[in-house]
């Protein structure tokens, strides 16, 4: 498959420890492009914003000797279709919720996946868009890995940083971010502790290198709730009688060194989910499984044992 062919921008850079076309597929409704490794029970791996599903192939090569691991690219990212502003996408949220709909509806019925027992890998905003789809498909996902994101309100006294305020609050400076693909440009560097190669970084940017490919990064940062009342909240409710995903074996695995998700929020986690095994990763960043590939692997290869 074609760099063209799955919908990125022909030029792609060199995609260094990417697994190989023979693993990329892609959902012939929707366009969305995702990787297939492995054999036995799913795992699916969801990435945040600026990201794409680059950002887990470290742990992909660590998991798929132990599970059937899928990483898609979110609608609008990385390697799957493009958002162009005729799709008037009113809602952020639900488009994406519909894109898990038809992958999960693809995997299931076209590649022979079972409707239960997955376990899902989440990052950033990769997280209440997964943690939402779990509490309205219950019964499917069995056990959550969370890497530095939230599946609840942010709790009193939480502020994000300035520049993503900036970007959410004000037109004119999403407006010159998305021409400049500054979030995704400083993301990179930023968002590690241990530096990137510049083939690396090169690679996660490079399905956004066009301003006409990048419409789905500032509207992520857009869409972040300003208060506690914002409707996007409410999909992370979970529905009335329900344990909601407290029922659901949990590991946390934090990179201590998040200047967005900081350790106040994995302070609220364990509050809220004290059942939650816990790993914190001093040396780690944003990008957790970047920084801390190896243990995180380890950590998430035991947890699946282990919950079986």
């Amino acid at each position: 498959m074609t760099a063209h062919a799955s919908g990125a921008s022909a030029a792609l850079p060199p995609l260094p420890g990417y697994p190989a076309p023979r693993h990329w597929r892609r959902v012939p409704v929707t366009g969305q492009h995702y990787l297939d490794l492995g054999s036995g029970r799913p795992v699916l791996f969801l990435h945040g914003n600026p990201a794409w599903s680059y950002v887990w192939r470290k742990l992909l090569h660590l998991l798929s000797p132990h599970a059937r691991c899928l990483a898609p690219d979110l609608p609008g990212f990385g390697l799957s279709r493009h958002m162009r502003p005729s799709d008037g996408v009113p809602d952020p949220y639900e488009a994406q919720l519909e894109g898990l709909d038809g992958l999960f509806r693809h995997l299931v019925r076209e590649e022979g996946l079972p409707e239960r027992g997955w376990t899902f890998v989440l990052h950033d905003w990769g997280g209440p868009l997964g943690a939402a789809w779990a509490l309205r498909n219950p019964g499917v996902v069995a056990r959550l890995v969370v890497c530095n994101t939230v599946a609840f309100p942010f709790p009193e006294g939480f502020r994000l940083p300035f520049y993503l305020r900036w970007i959410r609050d004000h037109r004119p400076v999403a407006a010159c971010v998305h021409a400049t693909n500054a979030f995704a440009r400083v993301a990179v560097r930023a968002g590690v502790h241990h530096p990137l190669s510049a083939a690396e970084r090169r690679a996660l940017l490079g399905p956004h290198a066009r301003r006409a490919e990048r419409r789905a990064l500032t509207e992520a940062v857009r869409a972040i709730p300003r208060h506690p009342a914002d409707p996007a909240w409410r999909l992370l409710e979970p529905p009335e009688g329900s344990p909601g995903l407290s029922a659901l074996p949990l590991l946390l695995g934090w990179g201590m060194r998040d200047p967005v998700f900081t350790p106040a929020l994995l302070r609220e986690w364990i509050r809220r989910f004290p059942h939650a095994e816990v790993h914190r990763f001093p040396d780690a960043g944003h990008y957790v499984m970047e920084d801390a590939a190896a243990g995180l692997g380890d950590r998430i290869r035991d947890f699946l044992q282990e919950t079986a």
